[in-house]
């Protein structure tokens, strides 16, 4: 088959959609390892009535058909806060994205993505980056090594094959994403330990839980250092007030507060620590389905998740103090309690941190002193747009 057999329709209105969802659910079931997420979860993130990035976000979800037959999807969207961040940081004028990339074959993959530049020129976008889906704080990059074990929780998973078919269609490499992988059943180098117990002697930091008493007012708190940390990476894009609340609803079930750490100087917060443990776990014994019993198997794993392995999604320490001893000695602190924490109430054996930007030396000179080492690397890829 040929690229002019392969039609490109959008996937308009819930029932268009709910098509995009179920096929992407297809495609993800052939890759081995992949876990089956939830549907309801996947139909909010590309929903504009609930999902508060579509509040600055212009998207359009595409489809492609041979004959009656869809044989694969992809988005198309521009992120207006994208759009006004600095260009030396990424993403800045003329960028926009695709995502939700699922191909049955070569031909298929060339289709998807010319659709998807041409809906961005449309737009008045000069290059196209991705996978990103849909934010970048959501599902950012392509999966190009660790093909070969599950992922963790909000981790995308991808088939090798989807690199080459977006670099042959024009695309190169713009950044790496990085995990790494930890047993945290294994104490630290006796150096790391020496740092942590400094800190623990120091009157003027303290180490705390979240409190979920004062939730909204914690997830302010830890979303204010993220902005404030994170605002000089490749990528950055701010967290909206909508998008915090957003994302304090749907993080607060699988909170549990001895994960997830506040670092304060002086009373004042300064750091923090969110620590997620692994839902794709029981996602993979109840097939992604909460009906008829797997809500069950759910609730009871959410109240104490035990043994279950350990994600760090989000890790920052505010700028003024980056580059400095005290910064390091916070991530140590936070990432040795948590630890401490999670073997000890949860029975878990294996952390992993991440996504790490590759040119991130800070975060990864910490990961590499901790002993963990990459376990997958995510890639998100770029091309100019000229003409029509």
């Amino acid at each position: 088959m040929t690229a002019e057999h392969i039609e490109i329709r959008a996937a308009a209105g819930k029932k268009g959609r709910s098509a995009f969802v179920e096929l992407g659910r297809k495609f993800a079931a052939r890759v081995p390892h992949s876990v089956p997420q939830l549907r309801a979860e996947q139909l909010e993130l590309i929903d504009p009535a609930r999902n508060p990035f579509f509040g600055h976000a212009r998207v359009e979800l595409l489809i492609a058909w041979r004959g009656e037959r869809p044989v694969g999807r992809i988005s198309a969207h521009v992120d207006e806060i994208a759009l006004a961040m600095p260009a030396a940081q990424g993403f800045g004028p003329g960028t926009g994205f695709f995502g939700y990339f699922d191909a049955e074959d070569e031909a298929v993959a060339h289709a998807l993505l010319a659709a998807a530049e041409a809906r961005l020129r449309a737009w008045d976008m000069t290059r196209a980056l991705g996978p990103v889906s849909l934010s970048i704080w959501e599902e950012p990059g392509l999966l190009v090594r660790g093909q070969d074990h599950s992922p963790t929780i909000m981790m995308g998973h991808h088939p090798a094959h989807y690199r080459g078919w977006i670099e042959s269609a024009g695309y190169a490499p713009a950044k790496s994403l990085l995990t790494y992988a930890l047993d945290i059943t294994q104490r630290f180098p006796p150096l790391i330990e020496r740092i942590v117990a400094s800190g623990e002697r120091n009157p003027r930091i303290a180490v705390r839980p979240v409190d979920k008493r004062r939730w909204a007012e914690e997830i302010e708190t830890v979303l204010a250092i993220l902005n404030d940390a994170w605002s000089d990476n490749w990528g950055f894009v701010p967290f909206t007030p909508a998008e915090i609340a957003y994302a304090g609803k749907k993080m607060k079930p699988i909170i549990h507060p001895r994960l997830n750490m506040i670092a304060e100087l002086d009373g004042v917060p300064v750091a923090f620590m969110m620590t997620l443990p692994d839902i794709n776990g029981v996602l993979k014994r109840v097939r992604g389905r909460l009906f008829p019993f797997g809500w069950l198997h759910l609730l009871r794993w959410l109240k104490k998740p035990t043994g279950a392995d350990m994600r760090v999604p989000l890790m920052g320490v505010k700028r003024e103090l980056q580059n400095s001893r005290l910064a390091s000695q916070l991530a140590f602190m936070l990432i040795d309690r948590i630890k401490t924490n999670a073997t000890g109430l949860y029975g878990s054996r294996r952390g992993e941190i991440g996504w790490i930007l590759d040119d991130n030396q800070g975060m990864i000179a910490i990961a590499d002193a901790i002993n963990s080492t990459v376990n997958r690397e995510y890639v998100i890829f770029a091309k100019p747009l000229s003409g029509p």
